[in-house]
């Protein structure tokens, strides 16, 4: 796709002097520097990310333990699933993939004031329509509720939801405004502090779950006050960075300042195609109401293991990489574009795979070991690792195209992704409702079982001559066919995004794949042999004592890691291959 014809009148050969904020950018040419690699970038970034992950299974950790699977429980993760949404389809999606380009190409060729200025018509702009969200979401959160909890026919929980959604709806208005300064300290090679934010909305919800819910009539309402709090407190945090780069000033309308429009109009159709995954997982919520009570935590526990990886290494080469291939489109280096996005597909793969493989072959021990406290029983350990099994299958293309999407809105095509997005919605519906009905068969007629699985007979029974709404209601498990309808729509759309991408003609591929995939398929496979084996001796873990599931999950998942490690480098891989091209 060629540039847009509205940036010719840019001065190519204007004062480069004035381009320079008042504190220079170590990382940046026009500093006198030099850029910090992808992969350092990637590491501070993903440094940050995986603390940040760590302690979000402390804080689900914690929840679980507190408030075990209930009602309640539903209630909350269906109220939080909501502006959680929103924190993906802004910091890690739309907004920040179309803000990003916009802001780098201003950053390149025109003067910081221009820059300044567009940080602060953006923010007025985005938090008048924000604001507008919030306030029809506090008087029309009981419609959303209702939509949410279609399952639900207690009036108790009903209306618990209704409340806990009115105090994190307000989350979406701070996370977005965070997600702009985080995408403006991206664009000056700062990734480590953006990345850090996320620990402070988890402590906020550890404290709370520990010290204010006791003091609560509903104890779970301390959740709903933990997430507002902790986006203030993260747009906040990132705001001393914002001042050193001397980029914070009051937010100011700009709905009809050009650039903040550019904005806009890439913005528009990002807001589908860049978190269809996070559309998808929206959708299970609904389903998911009409499932067995607890389906909803079981699911969102599940999508919790998935954030490490996915968090830690996908979507933190996808942030890297963004501002890179924007430059490289800016200035027309085709070459250095098709080398840095092999860069970013190689080193995804290379984390995707085994992590793939890993949560599969250890969903049991890993929920077991991390959740099986308190009020949480074997059982949904058991339910829970069916959603960890399901959606580790489609964890390389959630990967991927965190990493392919940049491509297209480094190069301001932000209506290719929607095509993709649209296909893989409707598939993901259609995939929803034949799983589920291949899963009701199989258990129903006794060709599947679900673990220790409570009154299976009876409610095998009862389904039967329950309504077509109600029988999915009455047999736990079915739970899994959400997640793995997520997988396969994934891999779907990552199938549609290659395909234009590569018809686009702005990719090349790079030599070394045959050996890459060769060398990647062989230690996969070392690995899952080691992680088999250790299995085939170890314990049952949902039956055995906390410490025994913590020596022997640590060994396996070293055993495991150790061998893919070590099997990569036999087969001739070396840290310097990580370095880009």
């Amino acid at each position: 796709m060629e540039r847009d014809d509205k940036t010719a009148h840019y001065d190519a050969d204007m004062d480069v002097s004035q381009t320079n904020p008042p504190e220079t950018d170590a990382g940046s040419p026009k500093a006198g520097g030099r850029r910090p690699s992808m992969l350092r970038s990637v590491a501070s970034f993903s440094g940050m990310t995986m603390v940040s992950r760590v302690f979000g299974l402390v804080r689900d950790m914690v929840i679980s333990r507190v408030f075990g699977v209930d009602a309640a429980t539903d209630a909350f993760w269906v109220a939080f699933r909501i502006p959680n949404f929103m924190r993906r389809l802004f910091a890690e999606g739309s907004f920040t993939t179309a803000f990003v380009p916009v802001f780098t190409e201003i950053k390149e060729k025109r003067s910081h004031a221009e820059l300044k200025e567009l940080v602060a018509r953006t923010a007025g702009s985005l938090g008048a329509v924000l604001l507008l969200v919030v306030g029809l979401g506090l008087l029309l959160a009981p419609q959303v509720a209702n939509i949410f909890s279609a399952g639900g026919d207690h009036a108790e929980k009903f209306e618990l939801t209704v409340q806990l959604l009115r105090l994190t709806f307000p989350f979406i208005l701070f996370v977005s405004l965070t997600a702009l300064a985080g995408g403006a300290l991206n664009s000056f090679h700062r990734f480590g502090m953006p990345a850090l934010v996320p620990v402070l909305l988890n402590l906020s919800m550890i404290g709370c779950a520990l010290w204010l819910a006791p003091h609560l009539h509903t104890p779970i309402l301390a959740l709903g006050w933990a997430i507002l709090f902790g986006g203030i407190i993260q747009l906040l945090f990132l705001l001393p960075d914002m001042a050193r780069l001397d980029l914070l000033a009051l937010p100011r309308l700009g709905f009809s300042h050009p650039d903040v429009r550019r904005v806009m109009k890439l913005m528009v159709p990002t807001l589908f195609g860049s978190s269809i995954a996070q559309v998808n997982l929206l959708l299970d919520t609904v389903i998911a109401s009409l499932l067995f009570v607890g389906s909803q935590s079981w699911l969102s526990q599940a999508d919790r293991f998935l954030e490490l990886p996915l968090g830690v290494f996908g979507i933190a080469l996808g942030t890297v990489i963004l501002p890179t291939l924007a430059r490289h489109h800016v200035n027309t280096d085709q070459a250095g574009f098709s080398k840095s996005l092999d860069w970013g597909l190689r080193t995804t793969l290379m984390i995707a795979m085994p992590a793939m493989l890993g949560l599969m072959f250890l969903s049991v021990p890993l929920v077991a070991t991390l959740f099986q406290y308190g009020h949480y029983k074997p059982f949904d350990s058991q339910m829970a690792a069916l959603s960890v099994f399901g959606l580790s299958f489609g964890l390389p293309s959630f990967a991927l195209v965190k990493v392919v999407l940049p491509a297209f809105y480094a190069r301001q095509d932000t209506k290719t992704p929607v095509k993709a997005g649209i296909a893989s919605l409707i598939a993901n519906m259609g995939f929803n409702f034949l799983f589920l009905g291949l899963l009701w068969l199989a258990v129903t007629k006794h060709w599947w079982m679900p673990a220790d699985a409570p009154n299976l007979d009876a409610a095998i029974a009862a389904s039967h001559s329950a309504s077509w709404l109600m029988m999915f209601s009455t047999i736990p498990g079915l739970h899994f066919a959400l997640g793995m309808a997520s997988a396969v729509a994934s891999y779907l759309n990552l199938a549609l995004l290659w395909h234009w991408l590569r018809k686009a003609g702005v990719y090349q591929r790079q030599p070394g794949w045959a050996r890459f995939g060769l060398r990647l398929a062989l230690a996969c496979t070392v690995m899952v042999a080691v992680i088999l084996a250790t299995l085939h001796v170890g314990p049952d873990f949902t039956a055995v004592p906390a410490l025994t599931r913590i020596v022997w999950l640590g060994g396996i998942v070293v055993a495991g890691a150790g061998s893919y490690a070590l099997a990569m480098f036999a087969l001739g891989f070396r840290p310097r291959d990580l370095r880009e091209h």
